[in-house]
């Protein structure tokens, strides 16, 4: 079958792999009819999170049809021909944080968890085509897919919704809303978002269902900024003002409610000396992760609320304030989200319109394009907010 493969830091390309097979009796495989590439992949291509191999299938937003069950999985789990959308955290259902709700926690699926305590203190779940720190599975930038504990993580489309219409809560739309659930968002609330690319437009979308009287989007890229506008939102350039001032203008001079880091890792926030001294930092590999747009939320939101991160943070940052995190009484909230939690309620806010995760799509492309789109997503060119797959 044909799948996008990590080369080296900076290069994916399409290749022939081996055909997916059914391993243990609880999994199943998926003939992928849609998938996507999300800004986490960025890291992996960049080289940022360590252990990627050449030839590491790519990808973990996909969903499809299925085409073979393990002996496992009873009719009343998952049969073939079944359309489903693929969470990206892979989960047991049945460990102390399964059971508790946070999938994203799971205890059972990761078969290189020893090499992950190492670096986090406890081992991280299983992920899909997300390096071996995370188990080393295939991802789902391909034509077919391996799901192992199938009858309990994917989730069946049993309406007529358009791919495009669900692919997104494979991650991305439960992670945005997951930022804004963090917040306990309050009627009237402000709320702030780091980050306009897709993860940060379904926070506005989650932060303006669950209540929010305001939303702010801080971003530089032109057409992001202008999706964020089109959608309802106040727009911020960090490019051109100081975040923190205008934050504090909008809000009578207290500080947005709640704030947001839908950035992480790659961040380009921050004043050109700070912008030199984490990028130096991070390229000798004595920093892991660019943090400005955590500090930056951190130092403009208002005493006693709350910071919400979901961008992807890999290891270690510099300059953390701390000082300001305690001193104002903020709360911080952050996880790696637990998809599983998330997914019928979303899906059950598609279908009543509440919800529209098509609008963030600006190219769809064939697989074999997948190095393209990757180009063009990476470098933020042609407009690029989020790229579709079809294998």
């Amino acid at each position: 079958m044909k799948a996008t493969t990590w080369v080296q830091p900076t290069i994916v390309t399409v290749q022939d792999v081996p055909d997916p097979k059914i391993l243990n009796r609880r999994d199943a495989i998926v003939k992928i009819t849609s998938t996507a590439i999300c800004g986490s992949d960025l890291h992996l291509l960049d080289g940022y999170v360590p252990t990627m191999q050449t030839g590491d299938v790519m990808g973990h937003e996909f969903m499809g049809e299925v085409v073979e069950v393990g002996a496992d999985i009873g009719p009343d789990k998952l049969e073939v021909g079944d359309r489903v959308v693929v969470p990206f955290p892979i989960a047991c259902g049945v460990c102390t944080p399964c059971v508790q709700g946070m999938t994203s926690a799971c205890e059972n699926s990761n078969p290189n968890a020893g090499a992950a305590e190492k670096l986090f203190g406890h081992p991280l779940c299983g992920m899909f085509g997300y390096s071996h720190l995370t188990g080393g599975f295939a991802g789902g930038q391909a034509e077919y897919a391996r799901v192992p504990f199938a009858d309990f993580g994917p989730l069946k489309i049993e309406s007529d919704l358009t791919d495009e219409q669900v692919l997104f809560l494979t991650d991305i739309l439960p992670t945005g809303y997951m930022a804004a659930d963090f917040c306990d968002i309050e009627d009237g609330d402000v709320v702030a978002v780091w980050g306009a690319g897709p993860v940060g437009q379904f926070a506005m979308d989650s932060a303006r269902v669950l209540g929010a009287g305001k939303v702010i989007a801080i971003d530089k890229e032109p057409y992001r900024l202008q999706m964020a506008e089109q959608a309802g939102y106040t727009t911020v350039n960090f490019d051109e003002v100081d975040v923190r001032s205008v934050l504090l203008e909008l809000t009578g001079g207290r500080g947005p409610d709640k704030c947001i880091d839908a950035v992480g890792m790659e961040g380009s926030h921050g004043s050109p000396h700070i912008y030199y001294y984490d990028r130096i930092k991070q390229l000798a590999r004595s920093e892991t992760d660019r943090p400005y747009a955590l500090r930056q939320a951190i130092l403009s939101c208002r005493n006693g609320g709350i910071v919400s991160v979901v961008g992807v943070y890999g290891g270690m940052i510099d300059k953390f304030p701390s000082g300001s995190w305690i001193n104002r009484g903020l709360t911080l909230r952050a996880s790696q989200t637990p998809v599983h939690k998330y997914l019928r309620p979303l899906l059950e806010r598609i279908e009543r319109k509440e919800l529209d995760p098509t609008r963030i799509i600006t190219h769809t492309l064939p697989l074999d394009q997948a190095p393209h789109g990757y180009h063009i997503f990476k470098h933020k060119l042609e407009n690029c907010e989020k790229v579709v797959l079809k294998p």
